[in-house]
């Protein structure tokens, strides 16, 4: 799995393989380092799907008082900082190596395809930043942050029958899958609780209907009274390991 590693691709090409470090009391580090104004992603949760990579921006200002390797790095740990969240980052270099302040922008890189990820793996992460010093030694902090690393969702839909008479009912199917990072493949997502959602001819915006529960499979399926023309949706608001989503939008016109 690789969880106590992580490939760092540095700028300009050049690649280093840095290992898991002990974990460390907050606060506890061997010094010669702080780390201030760190953000992940925005404060936004992380959402993975199972082929396409996600680019994930993070920041954070690094003061020494020694030399450093390369400038440090933010990552994601949980049970320790020696359990990492696998992934392959990217990011600026300082000039002339420390001692002093070095505002560091970074890039990490996740894909289930190229670096394989668990499923357990969803949910909270904590945020910690790490600094290799020349001549050895290292400074590892954690930081009083959390990030959210969540499965990607899809849904469809389909509404029938198409056109559709005034008064007469009509029924809005789809369903609901999420990504399995150790297939690779999306698989149904049961039970959940969808909204279905109604936009008018002519708006820009979608009203929700009626909320429903999808069954064992994911399988989405209710009825309503064919009232004016416009496109139906489903809506999925997400979970603590799992992102929203919406299907696209199916239009029926009522005669």
């Amino acid at each position: 799995m690789g969880k106590q590693i992580w490939r760092a691709v540095v700028a300009g090409g050049a690649a280093a393989v840095f290992t898991a470090v002990a974990a460390v009391p907050a606060g506890a580090a061997e010094g010669g380092a702080s780390f201030s104004r760190v953000q992940v992603n925005g404060g936004k949760p992380i959402v993975i799907g199972t082929s396409k990579g996600v680019k994930v921006p993070a920041s954070f200002r690094m003061t020494t008082t020694r030399k450093w390797k390369v400038p440090g790095v933010v990552f994601l740990y949980r049970n320790g900082t020696d359990d990492r969240l696998w992934h392959s980052i990217d990011w600026n270099d300082c000039p002339g190596g420390g001692p002093g302040v070095c505002d560091v922008k970074e890039t990490m890189y996740f894909n289930p395809s190229e670096w394989p990820m668990r499923n357990n793996e969803a949910g909270a992460w904590k945020v910690a930043a790490e600094v290799h010093f020349k001549g050895g030694g290292k400074d590892v902090d954690r930081k009083n942050l959390t990030v959210h690393v969540k499965r990607n969702s899809r849904l469809t839909v389909n509404a029938s029958p198409e056109p559709a008479v005034k008064g007469k009912t009509i029924t809005v199917t789809g369903k609901v899958t999420r990504a399995n990072w150790e297939t690779r493949k999306y698989a149904s997502y049961g039970g959940r609780h969808v909204s279905l959602q109604f936009k008018p001819a002519g708006s820009t915006s979608y009203t929700t209907v009626k909320k429903v529960y999808a069954n064992s499979s994911g399988g989405l399926k209710t009825t309503v009274k064919a009232s004016k023309t416009g496109t139906w949706r489903w809506v999925y608001h997400g979970n603590t390991t799992t992102g929203p989503s919406k299907s696209s939008g199916d239009k029926v016109v009522v005669k």
